[in-house]
């Protein structure tokens, strides 16, 4: 039986399920003091990340208000979700905007200030200047911003605008339809010099001077040159990070909206996917309407997420 199991791996190249197994097995008592050292890590995330995921997918199905068992209803939620909900559209359509403008928008201020504070002097001190924002929480955030639009005559832009005679009396921005969600845009730009910032900066500084060196002696000598042949392409891994960062970040807006406009915003204007599943999920108590809203957001994240991996990896693998 052995005879006829190798001729059939020589003929076809491929192994079963059960050697497989034992050569799974047989890698894990080889390694096993590496899998002890895993095994907290492994533990916390599979409880608290794997878990809620998978119980989130099963959730979806069901009709879960808290005080009530899970009572499965098959697709009902994602029926009512795609076809039924005409603001669950509007929220996708907010989202989708706010992630085309902040996702790209932001990952370029980040390099672009990265780069530039690179080269210069007193690095250490504008790093903390610009990083501050990121750090600052979204409600205190807000307060300076809910003054600068703020729609009487003590709001610092109704007060220039009108000494300017751009405006006769004062402009409700933060209740008008169609300026709330390019005012949070602005604010999320503003506050986009996170993570990604200081990744930046740390890949720039951890490039070998030799290479701008090599590559001015082979014609290189403006540094938007050395930018597109040098530093870009040896900051991949860095990138990569980046861009699933921001694209996390993006589709995740709700904090900054809900501080400036309040939820549910008026007429909806800069209601996104997450204060969707929020409203349903902790005003509502209808969790497994949001547990399917949640598995869509998932889904759209990670596989943006594949997306860009596949397009900044420095691998074959992805």
């Amino acid at each position: 039986m052995a005879q006829v199991g190798e001729v059939i791996r020589s003929r076809t190249g491929k192994t079963t399920f059960q050697e497989r197994t034992s050569e799974l097995w047989k890698r894990v008592r080889e390694n096993k003091v590496m899998y002890l050292f895993l095994a907290p890590f492994f533990i916390i995330f599979f409880t608290f990340t794997v878990l809620p995921v998978l119980a989130s997918m099963y959730l979806s199905f069901t009709y879960f208000n808290v005080l009530e068992p899970p009572r499965w209803i098959g697709w009902s939620n994602y029926a009512l979700l795609f076809l039924e909900d005409d603001i669950f559209l509007t929220a996708i359509k907010n989202t989708l905007v706010y992630a085309v403008i902040v996702g790209p928008g932001g990952f370029l201020i980040a390099w672009v200030f990265a780069w530039l504070i690179n080269q210069l002097k007193y690095r250490v001190t504008y790093t903390l200047v610009f990083y501050a924002p990121s750090i600052t929480s979204a409600l205190a955030i807000s307060i300076i911003w809910r003054i600068l639009f703020s729609g009487d005559y003590h709001g610092y832009l109704n007060y220039f605008l009108m000494r300017l005679g751009v405006l006769d009396e004062p402009f409700q921005w933060l209740r008008d339809v169609n300026t709330m969600l390019p005012i949070v845009i602005l604010v999320s730009l503003w506050m986009s010099m996170g993570s990604n910032f200081l990744v930046f900066l740390a890949g720039l500084q951890n490039i070998d001077q030799e290479l701008y060196e090599a590559g001015k002696v082979d014609g290189i000598r403006y540094r938007w040159q050395e930018a597109w042949y040098i530093t870009l392409p040896l900051m991949k891994p860095q990138l990569l990070f980046g861009a699933v960062m921001q694209v996390v970040r993006s589709f995740e807006v709700s904090d900054i909206a809900i501080a400036l406009t309040g939820m549910p915003s008026p007429l909806y204007a800069t209601h996104t996917i997450l204060t969707h599943l929020l409203d349903y999920a902790f005003i509502r108590f209808e969790m497994g309407y949001a547990a399917a809203i949640s598995v869509f957001l998932f889904i759209l994240m990670f596989g943006l997420s594949r997306l860009l991996a596949r397009l900044l990896s420095t691998r074959g693998d992805y």
